[in-house]
């Protein structure tokens, strides 16, 4: 379990540094803390919002932001490899036109020899999936472009 003094020590020492980011480990935890967006802490490769971070939000989860054509482009929350399905022999969670809900695997994410299932945050038709399979992603990316409108 984390300390939570020394959590509020680092989200301290984070805010009066130059430091855009840090990550320690300790005791078995990895804790990443970051000033922009998508800030997150991981412990024992489960993710939790960091309380009283601006912008925490989980590691797994997508970061969305709509497209000026109503689209929602879902971006990737981490650095990591992206896979359409969960093996190579296996469909792809999605395809072109796919019906997703709230819920609904989008695909998975390596990072740090961990699988992560990323979920859909809401209803709506795959307009487009914008990354090849098995390929190294960045933070931000662009993953898919859903219409949550069909």
């Amino acid at each position: 379990m984390i300390d939570l003094g020394f959590l509020e020590g680092l989200i301290k020492a984070l805010d009066q540094s130059s430091l855009d980011s840090i990550e320690v480990e300790r005791g078995g935890t990895r804790i990443r803390l970051s000033k922009t967006a998508g800030s997150f802490v991981v412990t024992g490769g489960a993710a939790a919002p960091v309380a009283g971070m601006p912008g925490a939000a989980p590691a797994a989860a997508p970061v969305v932001e709509a497209a000026p054509s109503s689209l929602i482009d879902v971006k990737s929350p981490m650095v990591g490899t992206f896979y359409r399905s969960a093996a190579p022999d296996a469909p792809a969670y999605v395809e072109r036109g796919s019906r997703v809900k709230k819920g609904d695997t989008l695909c998975i994410i390596e990072a740090m020899k961990l699988m992560n299932e990323m979920e859909s945050e809401f209803d709506g038709t795959i307009a487009e999936v914008c990354v090849d399979n098995a390929v190294p992603i960045e933070y931000g990316q662009v993953l898919f472009r859903i219409d949550p409108g069909t």
